[in-house]
């Protein structure tokens, strides 16, 4: 499979928290809330670079769920109240026009479910390059 990108066709952006910061061994099991918080500051960064257009949404499940996401405006935060993958699904689900949503994850099964409902998937390393990027331009 192709890997996605975000380009002006992209409405929603939908992020698998669990498994973005999961595919850096950087010690985010140890603090798994501040992981989600540095995913979230990243992120931030990187939606100034986004079309207008594009809605920005995290999923978090587990521990993750307890940062503080008040001062990330500009992001929607979902709180998983059972499986992540569950709660990315029926966030995909609910946009209109699946064909205009990119969830990102490297979780086979999930791309699966997700793909199934029309939607494009593309996995962590390309998202959090151009975190990287937005950062350090």
């Amino acid at each position: 499979m192709e890997t996605e990108h975000v380009d002006d066709s992209v409405r929603m952006l939908v992020v698998d928290a669990a498994n973005v910061v999961g595919s850096r061994p950087d010690g985010w099991w140890r603090d798994r809330a501040g992981a989600a918080r540095r995913l979230l500051t990243g992120l931030a960064a990187l939606r100034e670079h986004l079309p207008h257009s594009c809605e920005v949404v995290v999923v978090l499940e587990g521990a993750a769920k307890a940062v503080d996401d008040n001062e990330f405006r500009n992001i929607r935060v979902v709180r998983a109240a059972g499986s992540g993958d569950d709660a990315i699904v029926a966030v995909t689900a609910e946009h209109g026009d699946h064909a205009q949503v990119l969830v990102v994850t490297a979780d086979r099964g999930l791309r699966a479910r997700i793909e199934a409902l029309g939607a494009r998937t593309t996995g962590p390393r390309r998202l959090l390059d151009r975190i990287d990027s937005a950062r350090n331009p």
